[in-house]
């Protein structure tokens, strides 16, 4: 708890300190006096004075602003008229409000390229055998094939032989594979563009050859379904391990079935047992009516073949009752480093940035217009646990979601509603266009609309974080 706290605060901190500081560095490039800047809102709690900028920071941690002399905000002085925001070409003030969303998408690259310079382990994309009739099952993926390259729709050429990976693999419009979480990237890209992808997989066992070519139709999945499991609504139910048994749970059905640790399920109840995965979808799938039936496993233990019968016990999740052996099934997934030199990494980096801003984008339109799911508004609870998540994962994973959440906020930022930055742009706009400013009587109007809009889209967002904590999403 203390972890997800201090996480949490470190990262609104940074965030929120780079984007102010944006605006703050472009007021002072442009001769406009900056009066305060500050972390946080309310009461202040520590303040120091340099030269004509007081900085601050406040109880309400939660965001921070720039004040800038400005005529409209109180009286200024003849001598310092020229210095005050108001008073600014247009060209100027809209660079000091873009400033702030463009610094935290500069810090995004800089993360991404951090990431990809220090490298970090990551599950190799190799997958588990997919959910019978599944659009994985139905593209021919097979338990511990390893998808090392995709391609949307947008890209196919001729269908021909898959190549491998390198630059003829991206010159014919693949995008090569290193994780399960590139993997996930690219599936939610497909499916909110409506592409099918073709894949490049490697048969489990292959050792030389060509990749297989595949075709998976992600175009079905309509772009509602875009959340946190559309690798389960795709049929893919997470990267391959073998069939080994973990820890066995003291006074459970496994340990007085006299399974052991190390031992390898062959089969469970006549089905052959391809991957770890597999077999804890049959186990948990065993009570459908909530009432529990023995289970024949045939292990292998040091060469030998037994035959043992586990009654699992029930236990209610939400509103489902899923069926447990107290034992762990599977063990670690293959892992691989990815590591980048200097200057792939920084190009990386800068195409991920833009990828993601791109996709954030696309989905608050998607939802803006009901075709994709209000599931994936997040607040400030599910930032919290997923920063402390990360930070326990170590540096490398909590830098990249930092920078996911700094592409986020850039972009949440230059959204045309009134009461951010994009909205102040949007005013801009009409005043480039017509040669005269926003009325006063708009400004109070647009003013209150985009406060609405934000208390409702805040809401939802809480909402979201409450549902998700008691597992109603």
């Amino acid at each position: 708890m203390l972890m997800t706290a201090l996480a949490f605060l470190v990262t609104i901190a940074i965030l929120v300190v780079i984007h102010e500081y944006g605006h703050y560095r472009a007021a002072v490039a442009c001769d406009v006096k900056v009066l305060r800047f500050s972390v946080g809102f309310g009461q202040v709690l520590w303040r120091r004075q340099r030269g004509e900028t007081e900085f601050v920071i406040s109880a309400l941690p939660l965001g921070g602003y720039v004040k800038m002399l400005d005529e409209r905000e109180g009286g200024v002085t003849p001598a310092e008229q020229s210095r005050a925001f108001n008073r600014k070409p247009l060209p100027q003030r809209a660079f000091i409000v873009a400033a702030g969303p463009a610094a935290n998408l500069l810090l995004a690259v800089l993360l991404y390229a951090l990431v990809n310079w220090m490298g970090v382990e990551e599950v190799r994309p190799r997958v588990a055998e997919p959910v019978a009739a599944s659009l994985a099952a139905k593209s021919g993926l097979r338990s511990g094939d390893e998808i090392v390259a995709v391609r949307h729709q947008a890209d196919f050429g001729a269908v021909g032989q898959g190549t491998d990976q390198g630059a003829d693999a991206a010159a014919d419009g693949w995008s090569p594979l290193r994780s399960m979480t590139d993997l996930q990237l690219q599936l939610t890209q497909a499916v909110m563009a409506g592409d099918d992808l073709q894949l490049q997989v490697r048969r489990h066992g292959q050792v030389g050859g060509e990749p297989e070519v595949l075709m998976l139709a992600t175009s079905q999945v309509p772009a509602s379904d875009v959340d946190a499991k559309l690798m389960d609504r795709v049929g893919l139910t997470g990267p391959y391990t073998p069939p080994l048994v973990g820890k066995v749970f003291e006074q459970g059905p496994a340990e007085a079935a006299g399974l052991k640790a190390g031992d390898r399920i062959v089969s469970l109840a006549g089905r052959q047992a391809t991957d770890a995965a597999t077999v804890r979808q049959w186990i948990m799938a065993s009570a459908p009516q909530g009432q529990a039936k023995p289970l024949l496993f045939e292990v292998e233990r040091q060469g030998q073949i037994l035959a043992l019968t586990v009654t699992p016990v029930i236990k209610v999740e939400g509103d489902q009752s899923r069926a447990r052996i107290m034992a762990e099934v599977g063990s670690q997934p293959d892992m691989v480093e990815i590591h980048y030199g200097p200057v792939e990494g920084l190009v990386l980096a800068v195409q991920r940035t833009w990828r993601m801003s791109a996709m954030t984008l696309e989905m608050l339109g998607k939802m803006l217009v009901g075709q994709a799911s209000l599931k994936n508004l997040s607040g400030p609870l599910t930032i919290a646990d997923y920063a402390g998540k990360s930070a326990q994962m170590g540096l490398a994973y909590y830098i990249g979601f930092l920078a996911i959440v700094s592409v986020s906020l850039g972009v949440l930022n230059l959204l045309p509603l009134p009461v951010l930055d994009g909205g102040h742009l949007m005013y801009y706009l009409f005043e480039g266009v017509t040669g005269r400013p926003v009325s006063e009587w708009w400004l109070d109007k647009l003013q209150r609309g985009g406060v609405a809009v934000m208390f409702l889209m805040m809401s939802l967002a809480l909402y979201n974080d409450f549902a998700r904590y008691l597992g109603m999403h």
